[in-house]
């Protein structure tokens, strides 16, 4: 069986989230196999090779604040996909109680 590379486990994980849902980096790096991956899963993100099937637009801090330099188009893009997708805001941030996916690594499975 062949191993997949770090950037394969996180996107395989960000392809698992579902509209209307988000995910934080941290939670992704946890779900991916290692919750110190925070920072990789945003380099991850930033060299996305196909947007159309890896969601990069759902993953978030973990208050709730979307990604400053999100690679495809800026910040304002990223909080309109998700508007579209029907996650709400406030104060500027995704309602993370509200909106944030529940999901284990046995869930993934």
């Amino acid at each position: 069986m062949e191993q997949q590379t770090v950037f394969e486990r996180i996107y395989a994980v960000v392809r698992r989230i579902p509209a209307g849902k988000v995910a934080s980096y941290g939670q992704v790096a946890w779900l991916a196999g290692n919750p110190r991956w925070a920072r990789v899963v945003g380099y991850a993100l930033h060299r996305n090779p196909d947007p159309d099937t890896i969601p990069c637009h759902r993953v978030v801090t973990k208050d709730g604040r979307v990604a400053p330099g999100f690679a495809f188009g800026g910040a304002q893009i990223q909080i309109q996909l998700l508007e579209q997708e029907g996650i709400g805001f406030s104060d500027g941030r995704v309602i993370m109680s509200r909106y944030q996916w529940q999901c284990t690594p046995d869930q993934l499975k």
